[in-house]
């Protein structure tokens, strides 16, 4: 933050600019991407640990705590979005009207005092110690799996191979117990006369159960992972398509200022603000007395719910496209720039989105971090966080198919450059019919889901 904050303020860095436009010299823009990229890979190393870290604050052991990590994650997500909504009022209006060593300088500092907050605390955390590579032992799984590929695994589960301690062999891991599903890997497990070496177990052909369980958890959420990214996509199209949408639309708030389409993802923060304490303080306690469960819903249920409030999101976008297409037609505004037609008719599919991203984004950070074996929770975490850059990809490649099937014959398109002579209502149709699906493809994920037993303690 403080190297792109010096491309927008030093002379040397900062390019020369006339009316028109700005012209970086090369160097200029090595330097800005270079930033950037330092902010990417920061970020990197934040966005999985930071919530994990926060959560292995709490005894999971402890009733009380563990109630309390659930509600964590919430406010976790809410303080998140916070800073997303000063980021995108306060930072973008500084950045406008006052100047962009400003507006980067501001969060530079922001930063630095975070930075010094979070190790002020160091005495107080609880912290884990690391268990090592998870992906070695993954591999070293596999690996012993296929080098007995001709073993046969008894069907007493007590004869696998596991550590005789309470504690796992593995640092800060509780044992797991063996579970029936997934019985190839098993192999790992069964103890054989060429798997020691100078009387020690050679990791890469004998593998304990807990090690053998941590490679299945990891491959029982590829499934609940691979259906957040339809949702990731819906999610995405608040930063493309309700911009595009938006920008057809007459985006005046009184006679003389005129809000950014870009600017109404406000609402969805908004929305998330609003939807996070509702769901810790009104819904948990309600859901709780009709359901019995601690949490109010289990995870993979406040997942589905949020995958069922996207379908919303995306078929009122849709009935606005419907009805956006009507004035234009009614009123042969085919071809001028804005209808006159309010762009805060947007706001209900924004502030939708953000009821869903509680329930969901919110229940598989929280999901993600629960079923994860110990010592892979940081992997996991950042395994959850892929699903929004994979459902960028998704709505990308939509859009690329969609305008390359929707143009033969020289036809105008779906997405044309002129919307009021496109249908843009069919492709949030489309949004709402594999949404659709990917909900009940859940349904049979979250039925088949098998939740992790950890046994023994930490050592």
């Amino acid at each position: 933050m403080t190297l792109l904050t010096l491309t927008a303020s030093v002379s040397g860095l900062k390019p020369s600019c006339d009316k028109d436009a700005c012209h970086p010299t090369g160097a200029q823009t090595a330097v800005t991407f270079v930033a950037l990229y330092l902010i990417a890979l920061g970020t990197g190393g934040i966005k999985p640990c930071v919530s994990s870290f926060g959560a292995d604050q709490f005894d999971e052991t402890d009733d009380g705590e563990r109630e309390k990590k659930s509600s964590f994650f919430n406010w976790f997500y809410l303080s998140i979005n916070i800073g997303a909504l000063v980021a995108s009022s306060v930072l973008v209006w500084i950045q406008m009207n006052v100047g962009w060593g400003w507006g980067f300088g501001i969060p530079a500092v922001a930063m630095a005092i975070a930075v010094v907050f979070f190790f002020s605390g160091s005495r107080l955390y609880r912290i884990q110690k690391p268990g090592g590579s998870p992906l070695t032992r993954i591999m070293q799984v596999i690996v012993a799996s296929f080098r007995k590929s001709n073993v046969v695994v008894p069907a007493d589960k007590s004869l696998l191979y596991e550590t005789a301690d309470e504690e796992c062999n593995i640092q800060g891991s509780r044992k797991l117990e063996s579970t029936s599903k997934f019985k190839f890997f098993d192999k790992a497990a069964v103890e054989t006369q060429t798997d020691r070496v100078k009387g020690s177990a050679d990791p890469w052909r004998l593998c304990t159960v807990t090690q053998v369980e941590e490679l299945k958890a990891i491959i029982r959420l590829l499934p609940v992972w691979a259906s957040g990214i339809v949702f990731a996509t819906v999610y995405s199209q608040m930063s493309t398509m309700f911009v595009l949408q938006g920008n057809t639309m007459d985006q005046h708030m009184g006679p003389n200022f005129k809000i950014p389409s870009a600017s109404l993802s406000l609402f969805d923060t908004l929305s998330v603000i609003f939807w996070a304490p509702i769901y810790d303080i009104v819904i948990v306690p309600f859901a709780r007395k009709l359901t019995g469960h601690e949490r109010g819903f289990t995870q993979l249920q406040r997942m589905g719910i949020g995958l069922l409030i996207s379908i919303f999101s995306m078929v009122a976008a849709g009935i606005l496209e419907v009805v956006r297409l009507n004035i234009v037609k009614r009123n042969n505004y085919y071809d001028i720039e804005t209808i006159p037609m309010t762009i805060f008719w947007q706001v209900p599919q924004y502030f939708i989105v953000g009821c869903a991203e509680v329930f969901t984004f919110i229940g598989q950070l929280e999901f993600f971090y629960d079923q994860a074996p110990d010592a892979m929770r940081s992997l996991c975490s950042a395994l959850s966080l892929t699903t929004v850059a994979v459902g960028n990809y998704l709505s990308t490649l939509l859009v690329t198919i969609v305008t390359k099937v929707t143009t033969k014959n020289g036809k105008l398109g779906w997405i044309p450059d002129n919307l009021n002579r496109g249908h843009l209502d069919y492709f949030y149709w489309l949004l709402t019919i594999l949404s659709v699906l990917n909900f009940l493809v859940y349904l049979w994920i979250a039925k088949w889901f098998t939740y992790k037993k950890a046994t023994g303690r930490a050592n």
